[in-house]
């Protein structure tokens, strides 16, 4: 960070009065604020020193290439009664595949449980979106954000790593302090999808030289990096390239072991397909997770993330119904708690078998109603109603990452639980069972057994 750096805000104003993807909760009832910031400075660009490469291994050797202006924004949301802050903050890394920022602010556990949530904008994509649409920060609120600029996403570590030392136990708090005095005693990077892989590059290429986070979050994580440089490319993942698309999202390297912080890859059965030749054991500051059952997406995520998109009128592509019915985010909650009591006290989180494979090229293994076996076990898995998996309908790459959900048949159902009464005691049992083995947290637990019942009945009826 440079003596450049400045921060400004909180930011107010603009054609909505609200900043872009903020979440759809009730501040006021959490007891929470909610406040953007801009960051502003020059941040280092990073290259592979001579002759190494970001190979397999994940022991990348990266220096300095230069510098360059920037200014970007990220929100803070943060508990109003420092009292009920337990010292955490988690500090996303703004998904842009989609053409402009996502981020997880929807999580009650982050809320309930008094972390502070930090989302970063941190690549060009985020402020300038992606063609013909151009629903970045500028095409959404020219106003409010007028200018904002990555020149290239070579500088985004940099910026991440500042970003996480001004919010930091270190930073300085005179001035600006987006974090209003709370006593922040550690931050936790986190990442999904193609921010995991960006996360990937941060902990192999970019934490030796520098790192102020103290444990990373991978979510969804397809095993592979990011390039360290890209210059000025409007980087899109989702134009189209030659090949098979599931074949190109195949894991390439491993996550170095030897930064002494946690790091924590929780994963659906489609990215435990893409990382089935980068798995990596279970050790004192690694851990692993594969959830059966689940693809990258659902349909309930997606119906979530759609009343968001409604709200800022960003313009989607259609959720499609036959996608996979088993959302992974109750797992993405305890993932949070786990990783806190990781570095508060060291209560290493549980360990969880992987999903199992067979055959070549290897794929799930699965039971005669055509579920994955092994991994972690959502009650949804154990006492199914429907035949989930990461299977895509199609080819395409948003199919891909949707899989697909079959139903079950009425008389398949009567045939494998009698009636409701006796399936919903089993699903119940698997629900609690999962709570008990650290899956899940308990506050999911009456949302997902209310959404079994309303299953069964749309079966049955």
């Amino acid at each position: 960070m440079t003596n450049s750096t400045k921060i400004q805000g909180p930011i107010q104003g603009g054609k909505y009065g609200w900043p872009f993807a903020a979440s759809m909760l009730d501040m006021d009832t959490l007891d929470y604020s909610e406040h953007e910031y801009f960051l502003q400075g020059e941040a280092t660009r990073f290259r592979m020193k001579d002759g190494a490469e970001q190979d397999r291994s994940g022991f990348w050797q990266a220096e300095s290439a230069g510098v360059a202006d920037f200014k970007t924004r990220f929100i803070v949301y943060a508990p109003r009664n420092p009292a009920n802050f337990n010292g955490t903050v988690v500090l996303t890394w703004n998904n842009v595949t989609a053409g402009h920022d996502l981020f997880q602010a929807d999580s009650k556990t982050i809320f309930e449980n008094g972390f502070a949530l930090v989302c970063l904008t941190t690549q060009k994509v985020g402020i300038e979106g992606l063609p013909p649409l151009h629903q970045g920060l500028h095409g959404w609120d020219a106003e409010r954000y007028p200018d904002l600029h990555i020149p290239s996403d070579d500088l985004s570590f940099d910026i991440f790593s500042q970003a996480a030392e001004l919010i930091g136990p270190n930073r300085a708090v005179e001035g600006i302090d987006p974090m209003s005095g709370l006593k922040v005693e550690r931050v936790v990077a986190q990442g999904a999808s193609q921010s995991a892989g960006r996360l990937a590059t941060f902990i192999n290429a970019i934490a030796p030289i520098r790192n102020p986070i103290d444990g990373f979050i991978l979510q969804i994580y397809f095993g592979s990096g990011t390039a360290l440089e890209v210059g000025d490319t409007l980087v899109d993942i989702n134009k189209p390239l030659p090949g098979n698309a599931a074949k190109r999202l195949q894991g390439k390297n491993l996550l170095r072991d030897d930064l002494g912080v946690p790091i924590f890859v929780v994963n659906s059965e489609l990215e435990a397909i893409a990382c089935y030749g980068v798995r990596q054991s279970n050790t004192e500051t690694m851990r692993f997770w594969e959830v059966a059952g689940t693809s990258h997406t659902s349909i309930q995520g997606r119906t979530i993330r759609q009343k968001l998109l409604d709200r800022d009128n960003i313009v989607s592509g259609k959720v499609e119904p036959a996608i996979n019915a088993i959302p992974i985010s109750p797992v993405y909650d305890m993932v949070f708690q786990h990783m806190h009591c990781w570095l508060t006290d060291g209560t290493l989180p549980p360990e969880f078998p992987a999903i199992d494979f067979e055959g070549t090229p290897p794929s799930p293994k699965r039971d005669k109603s055509g579920i994955a076996t092994g991994g972690i076990r959502l009650p949804q898995v154990e006492v199914p109603v429907a035949k989930n998996s990461a299977i895509p309908l199609s080819e395409d790459i948003f199919a891909l990452l949707g899989g697909s959900s079959f139903p079950f048949s009425p008389e398949q159902l009567i045939t494998r639980y009698g009636n409701k009464t006796r399936f919903l005691e089993q699903f119940n049992n698997a629900a609690k069972l999962a709570v008990t083995d650290g899956a899940i947290t308990s506050r999911s637990l009456s949302d997902i057994v209310g959404e079994a019942a309303r299953s069964w009945d749309a079966i049955i009826n």
